[in-house]
This record gives C-alpha cells, structure tokens and sequence, in this order.
C-alpha cells in the first residue's frame, strides 16, 4: 500500500512508475526502513551491506537528476528531506 502512495505522490505521469524521482522516493523510503531494522539488529551485517547499495544507487538516481533538471532535484531533496549529493 505505502509503494502505491509513494508513487502516486512522485509520478510525473498518468502511468509514471520508473522515473527518477519515483525510484529515489521508493528507495528512500525502503532505506529508512532498513535503517529502523539495524537499530534493533545491530550485527546484521547482510541488511547493512544491502543498505549500502540502495544508498550508492539513490545517489547515483540524484546526481543525474541534478545533471539533468536541477529545480526538480531541489524539489526532490526537499521533500523528502535528504542532503544534497556532492
């Protein structure tokens, strides 16, 4: 239910699910869950190293999009409330 809403909230389109802005906001979204996990999981070192991956890949999504557009990257970041990538 939360991907459908994630999704509807970002989409650029009527039948937008694979656009930039989507895909950092689903994985934002699952990254703060992962995080939540290893606060009481603190040895699970598969999830944190699967966390690792999701965060190089939304920064890899970010950096284009700021190539890209930058006003949309602005938009972006401050809705979801993340730092801007370097």
């Amino acid at each position: 239910m939360e991907k459908k809403e994630i999704i509807d909230k970002f989409k650029l389109s009527e039948n937008d699910t694979g656009s930039v802005q989507v895909q950092v906001a689903l994985l934002t979204q699952r990254i703060n869950h992962l995080n939540e996990h290893l606060k009481l999981n603190k040895k699970d070192n598969h999830s944190r190293r699967g966390l690792l991956q999701m965060v190089g890949k939304r920064k890899g999504f970010l950096l284009y999009l700021k190539d890209k557009d930058i006003e949309a990257y602005r938009k972006l970041i401050k809705e979801l409330g993340i730092r801007e990538v370097k």
